[in-house]
């Protein structure tokens, strides 16, 4: 079987036992179960040891390194004392040694709780369980077996006790922890390995074991935080890797070591408490964490309040519990008016708040001290005054300010003010400044000085919150307001607005209609009150400008356009003479009774109706300006003079107010009639009114309707003068388009005619040009004064005849230009000139201005002379060589006519 060998066995504190050495082990280690909830009593046998080794039992003495159990010279283990075991397990070692060799060997034992037997008689059987399959990390031996003989012991594979290996240890490494071999190597060798985490898996190479010796070693520093414990399986194969042994467990188990710090979770943390809290109040909880075993002292955290800032009222007004961190009040005195906040410093002590061994760490609480309204709102002042014009609102005429030591701006400090005497009628309202808290007493409703000259308000002012149990109003939440009203010049006012009376229509100028007279209300100032006209449309009325009686200054008439719905209005001023003047305006409403003032009319006034008695009569009706019953039914007549109309025309009525108009006669010639009419009102007296309707007789067709040519016959006309028009509007057309023919063949003729002289050399641009009636570049005396603007009619007037400027428009009558003299045998120049000449005579759109007429003559009173000499004789042997003198304007006309029998 596995035989093997452990490290000194390392105590709950982490320390080795002294004088422990590495002996061969050869025992196991021993489960044991307990009733759950039985205590242990003195003496009572929990298990027997029965130690065999290679010298025998002789000379091997029992300890235990536990205080609550002792283990007989037999190997008994008793109980030495009374104790409960609790929920977790128990364990402890029982160490066997040799006086003579001073060798050790150690076991380890357990104690587990099982559940609690069935009960005999009423008694608890005080028995020791038998061992059931532990948890995968506990180590058993394996069962004895009974055979027929009784107990006899029987070879079994060896279990290796847990491992305890501290962590932080600083070596040197690797470090031994065990040894483990089998019995079967002293026959054949063994090679031994480990296998599971931290051996062959992540973490790799943590431990390592010695194939051929089967020392296991840690080949470096264990951290618990890291990992509290390895579960190894170790195995034992010969050479060719054939299993010896079947595969061990291993646990090795990492003791923890005091080396974190407890962390809080918020290095500030805040909270708060209402003021006036009473003692025992929570506050907040702050908590810390230690990463080391919460099930030893190395991870129980402990808390205590290092300081506290300020230390006012009480240095001490804050608790904690030590071990949940809870924050409570533990004095009384808050008050935030005097203390809004608190900080306090927290210290978090592991090793159960051991300071000369334990880790620190400190974090902040700030503790705020909330409001509650445990101040009343106190006025300032005891009364206010004010003054207030009358007749105003949205004013504000005091101000009320308070003092409250809350929480400014918080439902604890807003104030609510309130009138509780002094305004029946509710002319005042307080409203409340959000800023300032301030109460603005302001006008509502307006305050009449005849009325009330002054006002005393009582008002009461309180938080908008609550106040907090046991807190009274105070005396000073309420206070007196003093409020002056202040007379104003106020407008008169006319007391029945808008003002109706009835009156008929037409009553004579001057008629005394009513009095409209305007109250002042100031009773307490002597003024006086004129009146006058604001609007009057129709100027019919007259005021008295100091009683306000009113007149009229025309005939009123109802049917009038300024009139609507029968009602005339008009609209009046009322002045006072205060300082400054005040005004105010009435209307006066004047209903017009309707009298019987308008002559009814007839309509249409004109008609037509065919020359023949047919169906189609003429429609009239009556149209009164007048309302009932001064209107219909009326009465329609016709004349009895001239007797023409009664014996051509007749009148039928059809009901009150329509009537027809037909004719009498079987045949009537076509024209123009006028029908005189008569139609009468039925008011009281009733009018009467002759109209005239003109009435067209005409030919009509089957259908009743008139002819085209019956309408003419209609309009006066016979049928020779008819046909004399229709002869005229021929022989106008004629005309006109003979006229238009003449005007196109006299338009080809002109564009047909050949000139004498070559196109290209045309000299009528340049005479047109330059515009001279000289005789030349030689005749350079002109009179420079004719071509000055005239400034008035009588210098044009006075100007020699035919003398005119060329950019001149005529502003008197069109001059008469003398007669040209009759040249014989004017020649080729002469017909083109006087065919220019004509042409622009009678052309009817070349404006009178045209310089073409200003060198069409050149006769008397011209400077330039006659130019007919051109045209003088018609022989042929005139001599042009003169021309050849009168300069450059005229080298073209030279070169024409001066140029010998070669040109």
């Amino acid at each position: 079987g596995w035989q093997g060998a452990s490290l000194p066995l390392v105590p709950a504190g982490g320390q080795p036992a002294q004088g422990a050495h590495q002996p061969p082990l050869h025992f196991p280690g021993f489960l044991v179960r307990v009733r759950e909830g039985r205590p242990l009593e003195d003496e009572i046998l929990l298990l027997n040891f029965l130690f065999s080794s290679c010298l025998g039992t002789k000379g091997t003495h029992y300890e235990t390194n536990s205080m609550d159990f002792k283990v007989g010279a037999d190997g008994t283990v008793f109980a030495t004392r009374e104790l409960r075991i609790p929920s977790e397990q128990v364990a402890f070692t029982v160490t066997a040694w040799d006086h003579q060799t001073a060798e050790r060997w150690d076991a380890a034992v357990r104690l587990l709780v099982a559940q609690t037997s069935s009960t005999h008689s009423g008694h608890k059987k005080n028995t020791v369980l038998d061992p059931v399959q532990p948890p995968k990390d506990t180590l058993l031996p394996w069962p004895q077996r009974q055979s027929s003989n009784g107990l006899r012991r029987q070879k079994r594979d060896w279990v290796i006790p847990p491992i305890n290996v501290p962590e932080n240890s600083r070596g040197p490494f690797p470090q031994q922890l065990v040894r483990i071999r089998s019995d079967k190597d002293n026959d054949i060798p063994i090679r031994y390995s480990i296998t599971g985490v931290g051996a062959d898996q992540p973490p790799m190479e943590v431990f390592s074991i010695d194939s051929m010796s089967g020392r296991m070693y840690v080949t470096r520093p264990m951290d618990r935080e890291e990992r509290a414990s390895y579960h190894l399986r170790a195995h034992a194969v010969d050479m060719n890797g054939n299993k010896v042994e079947n595969p061990i467990d291993l646990y090795i188990y990492v003791i923890d070591m005091n080396d974190n710090r407890p962390e809080f979770l918020n290095q500030v943390y805040n909270g708060s408490v209402d003021e006036g809290s009473k003692p025992g109040t929570y506050v907040m909880t702050v908590t810390a964490n230690d990463a080391d075993d919460a099930t030893t002292a190395n991870g129980m955290v402990r808390y205590r309040i290092v300081t506290q800032t300020p230390q006012s009222p009480s240095q001490n007004m804050f608790t904690i519990n030590s071990e949940t961190g809870d924050i409570v009040t533990v004095a009384a005195g808050l008050d935030r008016e005097k203390v809004q906040q608190y900080m306090v410093i927290i210290q978090a002590t592991d090793m159960e708040g051991n300071l000369n061994y334990g880790l620190s760490n400190t974090a902040t609480a700030i503790i705020t001290v909330t409001d509650v309204n445990d101040n009343p709102p106190e006025f300032t002042a005891s009364t206010y005054a004010g003054e207030v014009p009358e007749n105003r609102v949205e004013m504000v005429v005091a101000n009320l300010t308070v003092m409250d030591r809350d929480q400014p701006h918080s439902p604890n400090w807003n104030a609510v003010y309130r009138i509780i005497s002094g305004d029946p009628s509710g002319h005042f309202s307080i409203r409340t400044d959000p800023a300032t808290n301030e109460g603005m007493v302001t006008v509502v409703k307006a305050v009449d000085y005849e009325l009330n000259r002054a006002f005393m308000l009582t008002v009461m002012v309180s938080n908008q919150a609550p106040l907090a149990s046991g807190i009274q109003m105070s005396f000073q939440s309420t206070a007196g307001v003093t409020i002056s009203v202040m007379d104003i010049n106020e407008a008169p006012y006319f007391p029945s607005n808008h003002k109706l009376i009835r009156l008929e229509e037409g009553v004579p100028t001057g008629t005394m209609l009513t009095t409209f007279s305007a109250v002042d209300p100031d009773r307490f100032m002597q003024q006086a009150v004129r009146y006058s006209k604001l609007s009057d449309p129709a100027n019919w009325l007259h005021i008295n400008a100091t009683n306000g009686q009113i007149s009229t200054a025309a005939v009123l008439d109802r049917e009038s356009l300024y009139i609507k719905n029968n009602v005339y209005e008009a609209t009046f001023l009322a002045a006072d003479n205060g300082i400054p003047p005040a005004s105010g305006t009435g209307t006066l409403q004047i209903y017009l009774i309707d009298i019987n003032d308008n002559a009814p009319e007839l309509l249409p006034k004109e008609a037509q109706v065919c020359e023949k008695p047919s169906l189609n009569a003429i429609n009239i009706t009556a149209a009164d300006a007048d309302v009932d019953p001064n209107i219909g039914p009326y009465v329609f007549e016709l004349p009895f003079v001239p007797a023409s109309v009664r014996n051509n025309w007749t009148v039928t009525r059809l009901n009150g107010d329509y009537a027809q108009l037909s004719l009498r006669v079987l045949h009537l010639e076509a024209g123009v009639y006028d029908v005189p009419i008569t139609v009468t009102d039925s008011g009281n007296p009733p009018l009467s009114h002759t109209s005239i309707i003109k009435v067209k007789v005409c030919p009509c067709d089957d259908n009743g309707d008139c002819t085209t040519v019956g309408a003419v016959a209609a309009a006066g006309l016979g049928t020779g003068a008819i046909v004399a028009i229709l002869i005229c509007i021929v022989m106008l057309l004629t005309m006109v388009l003979l006229f238009v023919v003449w005007m196109k063949r006299r338009e080809k003729e002109r564009h047909t005619k050949q000139l004498l002289i070559d196109p290209e050399d045309d000299v009528r641009d340049n005479i047109l040009k330059y515009d001279e009636e000289g005789g030349g570049e030689e005749d350079q005396d002109y009179d420079l004064s004719q071509l000055q603007q005239p400034e008035a009619m009588e210098h044009v007037l006075s100007k020699a005849p035919g003398v005119r400027r060329v950019d001149e428009r005529p502003v008197g009558a069109e001059p008469q230009y003398p007669v040209r003299p009759m040249v014989p045998h004017p020649g080729d120049i002469g017909d083109f000139i006087n065919e220019g000449l004509r042409a622009a005579d009678n052309d009817p759109t070349a404006p009178p201005y045209d310089s073409l007429l200003v060198f069409d003559y050149e006769g008397s009173g011209s400077t330039a002379g006659s130019v007919s000499s051109l045209d003088s004789s018609s022989s042929g042997d005139q001599d042009y060589d003169y021309l050849n003198d009168w300069g450059p304007r005229f080298k073209k006309l030279a070169d024409m006519y001066g140029g010998g029998e070669e040109d």
